[in-house]
């Protein structure tokens, strides 16, 4: 296999234990910089990654997340995300990461290497499901192997990498950033890519499935106080009235609160409204 792009030495950061810190900062921060562009030349390919998941999650489906290192970690983060900000169900959006919970605080050396166990970390993983493999230099046997039986399975794929790679899935998603600032340490560009890759992709989901009214998250569950705030301000926003009372009847729901004031409903009849649009809020306030 040639040499992944993101293995390259970067010629613009040749010397870079010479510099001072300051240049060595400055210098960063320049390669960093041209990461958003990589992402936005592949947006039809989120865009495409995007339809593939929502399209599964709205019959039933879940998604997987599935990296070794770096990618792996990501992979973890965006899953944990999911439930506090979405309102989603732990087991919507999962991450499966080469080396198990151990791998998500310390290095699993040789777990990146496994085909095998990235096969059997697919045995969950049904026909309505949908998978995306990530891998920064595209090469990751753990990640390959768990995107070949998941397409045995039936499922969905899509394969995330800064390097080109054989056809491994139903969407590829290869924003190209080039070599790293440090040659090979695919946590720097190659890893705010893949976050910002893994943003678009969940956050848009999310919107498909009715999960953001406006740009505000109306599933938010609110588990702490800063949640709680953020609920009270969300409601009081959309239906511009006091939102302790309905809240309260709703449980902390805050589509279910709007809906309350929006259409003067008890608790009950917001959540049967809601439900017969799929949870959608728009369509449950312009139902008359």
């Amino acid at each position: 296999m040639a040499r992944p792009l993101t293995e390259g030495r970067n010629p613009r950061t040749r010397n870079l234990d010479t510099l001072s810190i300051r240049r060595v900062i400055d210098l960063i921060n320049r390669e960093d910089a041209r990461v958003p562009a990589a992402v936005r030349r592949v947006g039809g390919s989120i865009a495409r990654a995007v339809e593939l998941v929502a399209a599964r999650l709205l019959r039933g489906g879940r998604l997987f997340l599935v990296g070794a290192g770096t990618s792996g970690r990501l992979a973890v983060l965006e899953a944990a995300e999911c439930p506090p900000t979405f309102g989603t169900p732990r087991s919507l959006v999962q991450a499966v990461i080469a080396g198990g919970s151990r791998a998500v605080t310390r290095s699993v050396e040789g777990a990146e290497d496994d085909a095998r166990a990235g096969a059997r970390a697919m045995r969950p993983v049904r026909s309505g499901d949908a998978v995306i493999g990530i891998a920064a230099s595209g090469a990751t046997p753990y990640v390959r192997a768990a995107l070949a039986a998941a397409r045995r399975r039936g499922a969905g794929t899509v394969f995330l990498s800064c390097n080109p790679a054989a056809r491994l899935a139903d969407v590829h998603i290869t924003p190209r950033v080039g070599p790293e600032v440090v040659a090979g340490s695919t946590r720097l560009k190659a890893g705010t890519a893949t976050k910002l890759v893994l943003n678009a992709i969940t956050v848009a989901v999310m919107t498909r499935l009715g999960k953001v009214h406006d740009n505000l998250m109306v599933d938010v569950r609110p588990t702490n106080a800063k949640l709680r705030d953020r609920a009270r301000r969300i409601v009081r926003e959309l239906a511009g009235k006091a939102p302790e009372a309905a809240l309260a009847a709703a449980r902390g729901r805050v589509k279910t609160a709007v809906v309350m004031l929006r259409r003067g409903l008890g608790a009950r009849e917001a959540e049967r409204a809601l439900a017969k649009q799929g949870g959608n809020l728009r369509a449950a306030l312009e139902e008359r």
